[in-house]
């Protein structure tokens, strides 16, 4: 497959679009439920979907009752399925619809699986409910019942059975397995079993009727399966059209992804419609492959797994020409959208940190912490950590023993930001000017500066780095304290941090997980907290604004900023986005880049809610590119022995840490030659 032609295709990346449909229907009147379900399929087919799922005994209505017994309905619903079949041909999708089916002598309630011309199986209910409203066992027998793996329908001999998978061939990570209503209601699904066995989506056609709170119970009961089993759910249910003589009927379409919903259908929506999702294939692949558990399940239940049998026929996927992702990307991944679930992130987050850091200060007898407070978000947000720490300990703040350090480029901006800081926080605030250290040190090493000869090399810089680092361990054993670390999870991944005596060392860091697009939000969240009072929120305010620099290189113009560290490594919600995409999933960086894509483009902010405090800003394929050429670099070539020896810091999030202890070991000299290559795949151009 060639890669630049198909570059803006969602199957290129391992996605595939799939379809829930939720047809009006007339009970007993398959020929008319039968043009239902092939006008919504063409549809489906048109936006470039390779499965549609309808509801259960779609063809007949669900609310026939004792009408299934009638011979003139039973060899309706065939005649209907076989103008379904007609249909299907050259249609580039597969249809899974609910009938009734006859065989030995038995009433069979049955999902068809349909694609061009040919029935691949059909699958039986295996769980009939016949309690409450539901009287099943009335008219249709369980799965089990059968003693026949194939069947005769519509002129063709079929698989017949619940241990059915379906495979597409030219989707090698598409397996899909379907069961029926009642079947996921269980305490062990058949998909349960079927996704050990290899399947990625699960298909359930159900009927289920609406009362008060169910709705809210089949988004827990699919998102639940969803996530046990790693896989996408496909749930589709009967909507208007069902009889109501004594139930009635909503109509929810359900598609959910390990846990995440990627789409719901409209209920009582009074008309057939389709919704869709492009679910990530790969992901559930590489999630199965993480958690070593999901195949030791498959093993203990491996007598299970052996009753499936796996059919396969070939589905020409759109996979030539631009299909853009319409499944929606946030562009930032650690930081949610929505503002109730982002405050909530944030009070997690920072009282992970907070409870981390006070069992350290509780197991190791200190009662008193060291930090450096550079006037930035990094250092402001760990001093915040360590001012609830102390709050929750019961001990004065005055304990943190807070330093500035002004040196050669430090600017009167962020110098007047970190007095006040610590000011509003009650710590004990320090200063001390590390400019003669600095320079006592470049002399001494015979580093050629002075005000005849400035040289800003890395050594002038880190000399600055290491002489704070310095100060604050010293400061530590002087004290009887601990030194906090400051450094994020962002400049980890990009070995933006001073190795050794430098900012990367500490005796405990409580930012080391957490992302600098997160950080931000953190920082702004305790603003608007109020927590430190309105004076306090000014100050986190006048940080927020200021740009993110290590200030290590004086300014040509007095008060100017020299260095800015995103025209350096990149814009950090650039790149964090790569970091969460790669360490998090393990995605290859066209993939990653073609995610980034669909997330930064162009797009109509009603239809795509963002943070209202994050500028909107959008980023081409060549910006996209660059900037993760950058990273992996980086990353995979020149920072890794810093993360090799970092100091112990609290995992805040699934997303992931660096830490060698725990989410991520890997060798300090690595090449990043195969990431370059697949980089190569990128197109130049949109």
């Amino acid at each position: 497959m060639n890669m630049s032609k198909n570059f803006f295709n969602l199957y290129s990346h391992d996605f595939a679009r799939v379809a829930v449909a939720i047809p009006n229907c007339k009970v007993a009147d398959p020929a008319f439920n039968a043009e239902e379900t092939i006008k919504l399929a063409r549809q489906a087919a048109a936006r470039g979907a390779v499965l549609v799922a309808f509801p259960e005994l779609g063809l007949s209505a669900y609310t026939c009752d004792d009408l299934f017994h009638q011979r003139a309905l039973l060899d309706a619903c065939e005649d209907a399925l076989g103008s379904i079949v007609e249909a299907s041909k050259g249609l580039k999708i597969a249809m899974i619809v609910g009938l009734p089916v006859r065989a030995e002598h038995k009433l069979f309630n049955c999902a068809v699986v349909v694609a061009d011309g040919v029935i691949r199986g059909v699958v039986p209910k295996s769980y009939l409910p016949n309690y409450g409203e539901f009287y099943e066992a009335r008219q249709f027998s369980p799965a089990d019942a059968a003693t026949t793996n194939t069947l005769a329908l519509c002129g063709q001999q079929v698989p017949f059975g619940a241990s059915l998978l379906f495979q597409f061939k030219d989707l090698p990570l598409f397996r899909f397995h379907v069961e029926i209503c009642e079947d996921v209601w269980v305490p062990i699904p058949p998909s349960s079993f079927a996704a050990l066995a290899g399947a990625t989506v699960l298909v359930n056609l159900s009927a289920s009727n609406i009362v008060v709170g169910k709705s809210a119970y089949r988004h827990q009961l699919v998102g639940q399966q969803s996530a046990r089993c790693v896989a996408a759910y496909l749930y589709t249910s009967a909507g208007e059209g069902e009889s109501t003589t004594d139930l009635a009927w909503d109509g929810q379409g359900l598609i959910y992804e390990n846990g995440e919903m990627l789409a719901e259908s409209e209920r009582f929506a009074g008309e057939s419609h389709v919704i869709y999702a492009d679910v990530d294939l790969e992901r559930l692949s590489r999630e199965r492959m993480k958690q070593t558990t999901f195949g030791r399940s498959t093993a203990r239940h491996a007598d299970e797994v052996a009753k499936f049998t796996v059919v396969e026929f070939s589905l020409a996927a759109p996979v030539e020409g631009a299909l853009p992702l319409e499944r929606r990307v946030a562009r930032f991944p650690y930081v949610p959208a929505d503002r109730t679930r982002r405050d909530a992130r944030c009070n997690e987050v920072y009282n992970i940190q907070v409870q981390a850091l006070l069992q350290r200060l509780r197991s190791s007898g200190i009662s008193k912490v060291v930090i450096g407070v550079s006037g930035g978000l990094d250092s402001t947000h760990a001093l915040l950590v360590c001012a609830k720490a102390m709050d929750r300990l019961g001990l004065p703040r005055a304990n943190i023993l807070a330093y500035t350090m002004p040196g050669f480029a430090t600017s009167d901006r962020t110098l007047r930001q970190a007095r006040e800081l610590m000011q509003v926080i009650g710590c004990t605030a320090e200063e001390i000017d590390i400019r003669p250290s600095c320079t006592q040190m470049l002399a001494d090493i015979g580093h050629p500066h002075s005000e005849d000869n400035e040289q800003y090399d890395i050594t002038y810089e880190n000399v600055q780095a290491g002489e704070r680092t310095s100060h604050l361990f010293r400061l530590a054993n002087l004290h009887n304290a601990i030194v906090i670390g400051t450094g994020d999870l962002s400049e980890l991944a990009l070995g933006w941090c001073t190795y050794g005596v430098g900012d990367h060392m500490s005796h405990y860091n409580v930012n080391a997980s957490v992302p600098k697009t997160l950080i931000t939000h953190l920082v702004r969240w305790v603003a608007e907290s109020g927590a430190i009072g309105d004076a306090g929120t000014d100050v986190l305010e006048h940080i927020l604004s200021t740009d993110i620099s290590p200030e290590l290189i004086p300014g040509k113009a007095s008060g100017a900023l020299e260095q800015k560290t995103e025209s350096v490594i990149g814009p950090y919600e650039l790149q964090d986005f790569n970091l969460y995409y790669t360490i998090r999933f393990g995605f290859a960086p066209s993939k990653v880049a073609f995610l980034a894509h669909a997330a930064w483009r162009d797009r109509d902010a009603g239809d795509w809610p963002e943070d209202p405090n994050v500028a909107r800003n959008q980023y081409g394929l060549v910006d996209i590119r660059k900037n993760l050429r950058i990273f992996l670099d980086r990353f995979f070539r020149t920072s890794q022995f810093k993360r090799s020896c970092i100091p112990n810091a609290p995992k805040v999030g699934s997303g992931g840490s660096l830490s060698p202890r725990g989410d991520w070991r890997a060798p300090s000299d690595s090449q990043a030659t195969v990431w370059l290559k697949d980089l190569e795949r990128i197109p130049e151009t949109e």
